[in-house]
């Protein structure tokens, strides 16, 4: 099971030259736990399970106006390995009183054999003065899917939820960054079908995607630790044979390896 299965994509701009070392570009003189000023980037070293690595370069790119609000696009320099770059790429946000809204389409595929789109509109992915276990946005919905000629019917629930704040926190390559909040996404789903005029489902519900992110004051997201298990139903007595692997599990991390923060001011 490839890494692509199950990713959020959401959008962030790409800066075409990436520096070799940290660079904060001077003091940040406000609170900002995700700065989304223009040609603000990071840097990813993305390694998991089932042989994944690669290298993820995100990035704030242009301006665009989406029903009066002001967001900023998101960009990758290419296709992206790890779960929270392709949960930001070619997406709109925005920041608001403290909270970071998305609005786009987030891709959601068990590898090429089912492929789902879900839009989402101002759903809140960040809240810097959210308490724990505080729920900070949800989107769910039904869609209709075709997979190989087999139509199929996919309930989702997708939520952010605040997961606490630290002190400290270290990542696994031994950084180690102050004020840090963390932030679970969770994906649930649900597919279902039918069979000679009776319904069945094809997977029951279960939460197939789980990330915690952490994000650090000042940087943005520092780390990211993303599982995603599925399990489908037994369908061999129906003689049913899908194009999607009967189970699959996997982890993905993402470490923060350089970044570029635009100096913040204030008037």
């Amino acid at each position: 099971m490839k890494n692509k299965m199950l990713l959020l994509a959401a959008a962030f701009g790409l800066l075409a030259s990436c520096s070799n070392s940290d660079d904060s570009s001077g003091p940040v003189t406000e609170t900002d736990y995700m700065p989304i000023t223009a040609n603000n980037y990071w840097v990813y070293d993305v390694s998991g399970t089932n042989n994944i690595s690669g290298r993820d370069s995100l990035y704030v790119g242009n301006d665009t106006v989406i029903s009066a609000n002001t967001y900023k696009k998101l960009r990758t320099l290419a296709l992206p390995t790890g779960f929270f770059s392709n949960s930001l790429r070619n997406n709109a946000v925005r920041e608001a009183n403290g909270k970071l809204y998305l609005t786009g389409n987030a891709g959601l595929n068990f590898g090429d054999a089912l492929p789902v789109e879900v839009a989402v509109s101002d759903l809140v992915i960040f809240d810097k003065n959210a308490a724990a276990n505080q729920q900070l946005g949800m989107v769910s919905g039904t869609l209709q899917q075709d997979v190989q000629g087999f139509p199929v019917t996919i309930n989702y629930t997708l939520k952010s939820v605040a997961d606490g704040d630290m002190a400290t926190f270290t990542a696994p390559d031994t950084t180690v960054y102050t004020d840090v909040k963390k932030v679970k996404t969770i994906l649930n789903l649900t597919i279902s079908a039918s069979f000679g005029g009776f319904p069945f489902n094809i997977m029951p519900t279960q939460d197939v995607v789980t990330s915690t992110q952490y994000y650090a004051e000042g940087i943005g997201m520092v780390y990211a630790n993303t599982d995603v298990n599925y399990q489908l139903a037994d369908l061999s007595l129906l003689q049913i044979e899908l194009p999607i692997p009967q189970s699959g599990s996997q982890n993905i991390k993402e470490v923060l390896d350089t970044y570029f923060i635009a100096q913040l001011t204030t008037n």
